[in-house]
């Protein structure tokens, strides 16, 4: 029997999906090309993403796994530092998440998803896509070569990076970003509890190159997530290899350098380059593109899980009125809402590579205060709250505070 609903990957994007469409009385098969737990980088949620995890009936699941708790983000360069805690925001909502490990947290809601109904198989790969308004389907491929056909009422593609549907219908379109990597690992950081307060993580700007920015996220259990971002030729001049780059940049951080020197390594160094994407369009004929995708903008603002989410609520709830026989329209009633909140993180993104946003969060303009709380509803991922003057126009207004700080 033919399913209502195919999912491509079993990521958050796809198990928040599938888990609000199951919840609906909808049929949903998942297809995940590995096999959880497996581990994926991008550890650090926004508090706004609590918002739609609740809705899809998985925050409890999330809430009593034991991550380690976050409530905001600790920005330095050379010795100054500026702290910003997002329960002093101005949107409503959530002021505190959590800081994951992409394995645990990813299983928990495919399984999550699976108690509310959705079929999820592993070691499927789609191979092809026909759209089709009424019957798409797709052609899928399992590890010992067999394929066979799945023909759904609607498909949405969770894929992440993989970007099954983009490659497979030519829906790729140049990205406004120039190319960046990033190399990263996991370590047993062996810091003591009263060096650093572990609810935030901490963004480095390289004292030489501000273009280049580290991360270090305090995991449970004594891990920290940290890598390093910036032009790949600029990466690849520390060292011979991932080991030796990583180690000569974080050597130039000065605190982070500090707070690690105890550090252990517990995986080898990973990279990803040329991360940043877009698509000509978000849906089509039978077919919606979920998180990263249809885009992915920058890893420095931790916006990726959230506008994932996000995504997967929008459709959802699109694809159940169109379940139901009525008519959609996907650019009001998806793409167009998607895209205001990723807009809003493309402005903050372009901001910190071009400076200006760096100067603000180093600086202190007039009327600090409210200016930060306002900054920091969007850093939480309140990048849909159109009350926040920095969401409605933010090149504006991130342009006028630049200018305040002299």
């Amino acid at each position: 029997m033919s399913p209502d609903v195919v999912v491509i990957g079993a990521g958050p994007a796809g198990s928040v999906a599938a888990a609000l469409l199951a919840d609906a009385g909808y049929s949903v098969e998942v297809l995940e090309r590995a096999h959880f737990p497996r581990f994926s980088i991008g550890e650090s949620l926004l508090p706004q993403a609590m918002e739609w995890l609740a809705e899809a009936g998985l925050l409890r699941d999330v809430v009593e796994a034991g991550f380690q708790h976050k409530n905001g983000a600790i920005f330095r360069l050379g010795e100054r530092e500026e702290s910003f805690d997002f329960r002093e925001k101005t949107a409503d909502g959530w002021g505190t998440t959590y800081q994951v490990r992409r394995d645990r947290f990813d299983e928990l809601l495919a399984r999550g998803a699976e108690r509310k109904g959705a079929k999820i198989l592993f070691g499927q790969t789609v191979v092809a896509m026909r759209p089709d308004p009424v019957a798409p389907s797709l052609t899928v491929r399992d590890e010992e070569g067999n394929e066979r056909e799945v023909t759904a009422r609607f498909v949405l593609d969770a894929s992440g990076f993989g970007r099954v549907l983009a490659r497979l219908l030519d829906l790729e379109t140049p990205t406004s970003f120039p190319e960046r990597m990033s190399i990263f690992t996991h370590v047993e950081d062996n810091m003591p509890a009263h060096v650093y307060d572990r609810n935030k993580i901490l963004i480095t700007v390289n004292p030489n190159d501000n273009r280049i920015w580290y991360w270090m996220i305090p995991l449970a259990d004594g891990l920290c997530s940290m890598g390093v971002v910036g032009a790949p030729e600029k990466i690849k001049s520390y060292g011979a290899t991932r080991e030796e780059q990583l180690e000569a940049l974080i050597a130039e951080t000065g605190r982070m350098a500090e707070l690690l020197v105890n550090a252990k390594r517990v995986r080898d160094v990973g990279e990803i380059a040329g991360y940043a994407a877009r698509v000509s369009s978000l849906t089509g004929p039978g077919y919606a593109l979920l998180g990263n995708a249809g885009e992915f903008l920058d890893p420095v603002f931790s916006s990726g899980v959230t506008i994932a989410l996000k995504s997967a609520s929008l459709a959802a709830h699109a694809l159940t009125r169109h379940l139901e026989g009525e008519t959609v329209n996907w650019e009001a009633d998806f793409s167009g809402p998607l895209s205001r909140g990723v807009e809003t993180f493309r402005a903050y993104v372009s901001g910190w590579y071009d400076g200006s946003l760096q100067k603000i969060i180093f600086s202190k303009p007039a009327d600090a205060r409210k200016l930060k709380a306002m900054i920091t509803s969007v850093l939480a991922g309140y990048a849909w709250d159109d009350e926040n003057p920095f969401v409605r126009d933010p090149q504006k207004y991130l342009k006028m505070v630049e200018e305040l700080c002299g």
